[in-house]
């Protein structure tokens, strides 16, 4: 894992690129239609992410022990 997981992270924008560059060879104007899926996944994961960074931070909000206050 020390090693693929930053290959995976390089090597998918790059291959996800070259995709691209491909359609807009082979069908011209449809790599619009592809890039904006593309887009539209990227921001529904990214959606999904944030959603799930929220509530665990809100959860871990509410089990925090609180401190009572001194006067």
């Amino acid at each position: 894992m020390r090693i693929a997981k930053p290959l995976l992270l390089v090597t998918t924008p790059i291959g996800v690129v070259g995709g691209l560059h491909a359609a807009w060879q082979l069908a011209g104007g449809l790599v619009f239609l592809m890039l904006a899926m593309v887009l539209l996944m990227c921001a529904a994961i990214g959606g999904v992410v944030l959603t799930i960074r929220r509530e665990a931070r809100a959860e871990a909000l509410a089990q925090a022990p609180t401190r009572p206050k001194e006067n």
